[in-house]
């Protein structure tokens, strides 16, 4: 029996496999959707030193003051300032890498490669943070062997600045970028950068009008990837910032954790996540525009 074109069996089908969803839906929704909008309700109650029951007495005073003490909203300049320059500096380091990646057909130097670009993932972060604090430190190798060669006078200020900060978050997301675009420039047929070289345009010209443009929903992608993580990352600001770079995850880790102002921090934390749905909503138009306005 079938209706309005579909038999009843495969209209039956079709809804068991949302059975196969279910589980995934409903771990997300218990303990990603509830904590998330728990945490942002409690962010419009009135803050209340180790308080954290939420009640229906609604105030703005803590995003009030959060955009009228400039502690605050520098932070929140700073947090995207920082994850704008991550994400080009890991876009300029990793597309090469990933260019590489997707065009090494031996399958021993392509495993090479890829194993290099995961190493540095199977550590944790703050090992990771302590190994570069090791390498750019004032007593560190890098001075150590600059002042040993008599080429510097005074250690480089490599490390508890913005500098050290940019060097620690694209270190941890330089992986994300090159597998974000790994897979993109790998779909891209060689056919049709050899059609370009037919047409006369050089290797760079190829290059620049056939590949780059292909492969630009892996760089939006890879790049909002780096953005999200690196505005979101606590660690790598604390430990290569020497809690001089103050972001907004320091700013929540301040006000939840030491202070117990959790609707205080609340209130960062969602100016943190509205921060996260504008650059989502960036990444949407931008690939729009890329791919000649279909959606």
């Amino acid at each position: 029996m079938r209706r309005r074109g579909v038999s009843i069996s495969e209209a039956f089908g079709g809804f068991r496999l949302w059975w196969l969803v279910l589980p995934a839906f409903l771990f997300f929704l218990a303990f990603f959707v509830v904590p998330v909008l728990s945490l942002l309700a409690i962010s419009f109650n009135k803050t209340v030193p180790g308080v954290v029951t939420l009640t229906d007495a609604f105030t703005l005073d803590n995003f009030v003051r959060i955009f009228t003490r400039p502690l605050y909203y520098e932070a929140i300049l700073r947090s995207i300032g920082l994850g704008v320059v991550v994400a080009a500096v890991a876009l300029v380091l990793g597309y090469p890498l990933a260019f590489l990646i997707a065009k090494t057909e031996h399958p021993g130097r392509n495993t090479a490669l890829m194993i290099l670009v995961l190493a540095s993932m199977q550590l944790d972060m703050v090992i990771r943070m302590y190994g570069l604090m090791v390498l750019m430190g004032d007593t560190g190798l890098i001075n150590s062997a600059l002042i040993g060669l008599h080429l510097i006078d005074e250690p480089l200020p490599l490390m508890y600045n913005a500098f050290g900060v940019v060097v620690g978050l694209v270190q941890v997301t330089l992986p994300f970028m090159v597998l974000s675009l790994v897979g993109i420039i790998r779909a891209i047929h060689p056919s049709l950068e050899e059609a370009a070289r037919s047409l006369g345009a050089s290797r760079g010209e190829a290059f620049r009008r056939v590949v780059l443009p292909l492969s630009m929903p892996g760089i939006l992608a890879g790049s909002l990837l780096v953005f999200a993580l690196s505005i979101s990352s606590y660690v790598v600001p604390a430990l290569m910032g020497g809690w001089k770079v103050v972001v907004l995850p320091i700013h929540i880790y301040q006000q939840i954790a030491e202070a117990g102002r959790w609707q205080f921090g609340a209130a960062v934390a969602a100016i943190l996540f509205l921060t996260s749905l504008v650059a989502v909503f960036v990444y949407h138009r931008a690939a729009v525009l890329t791919s000649g306005g279909r959606t």
